[in-house]
């Protein structure tokens, strides 16, 4: 029995990710056929293989269900996977920049970045090595405060009441326009969004359809205790797509921010693409 129309499977990628949106679930990478992975390919001599021969390992077309094939970047890329990285995203990159961002990722990953599941930042890293500078904001400062105060009622370790208080500051510099703006969260990354929108909602409104979905944490060297490098990976959608981008820093809101910053110049630069302009 035919459930979908073949006139209609090419949507079947962007409709799973609207209902995963809708009842607020993080798509699974590996789910067959819409998932973000589900033709994901890695290591040099395999994506040179897909570039020549997609149907030998690939069992459709991905753009039958409408999703795409991908290639992974890690430290363990050649010049051919990056070569092939940059015409899936359009770039146009000479020698010495294809040699310059593999010399990057090695040492990037070597310090703790994960590009393999961070393909928004990997982007950004690359569109960089191109000569392009994110137009949207430069960043003067960003300070954030929490303020933790028990309540009255506080009895054994497990009641006691508690109220947080979470306010970022930022200082940017945007269309040649000073502007700071204060935001109020439920932790740091909230709050640092919060101000980012009071400070560029207004100019871009595709910031305002930028939202956080899932947010992870993971401690590199656990040896160092408290003092850890530590990673932030941030996935965010804006309704039809969805991505993932990373930080990497023994300052667990420096790694967020680096996370967070990446996810919105992401969703920005791609409505341009999409709508023609922010």
């Amino acid at each position: 029995m035919v459930t979908v129309p073949p006139d209609r499977l090419e949507r079947l990628t962007a409709v799973s990710h609207h209902v995963a949106e809708l009842v607020n679930f993080t798509p699974d990478p590996q789910q067959a056929y819409v998932g973000s992975s589900a033709f994901a390919h890695k290591a040099g001599l395999h994506t040179s293989a897909i570039a020549r021969r997609p149907d030998a390992y690939e069992h459709i077309n991905p753009a039958a269900v409408g999703n795409g094939t991908r290639f992974v970047v890690s430290e363990m890329a050649g010049r051919s996977t990056v070569e092939l990285k940059a015409e899936e995203l359009g770039l146009d990159l000479d020698g010495k920049a294809i040699g310059e961002i593999v010399d990057t990722l090695k040492k990037l990953e070597h310090a703790g970045y994960h590009f393999e599941v961070a393909d928004a930042s990997l982007e950004l890293l690359m569109r960089g090595a191109s000569g392009w500078k994110q137009p949207y904001f430069e960043l003067e400062s960003f300070k954030v405060g929490t303020e933790h105060r028990s309540g009255t009622g506080a009895r054994a370790w497990n009641e006691v009441a508690v109220e947080m208080e979470t306010e970022a500051t930022v200082k940017l510099h945007v269309g040649g326009e000073r502007m700071v703006a204060t935001g109020e969260g439920n932790g740091p990354v909230n709050a640092l969004h919060a101000a980012l929108m009071l400070a560029m909602g207004d100019r871009y409104p595709a910031f305002r359809s930028i939202s956080l979905i899932d947010y992870k944490v993971r401690v590199l060297d656990t040896a160092a205790g408290t003092a850890a490098v530590t990673r932030v990976i941030i996935d965010s959608t804006n309704g039809d797509r969805v991505w993932t981008t990373i930080g990497v820093s023994t300052n667990i809101v420096e790694a967020s921010w680096q996370a967070l910053v990446d996810s919105l110049v992401y969703g920005l630069l791609h409505s341009e693409d999409e709508n023609g302009r922010t």
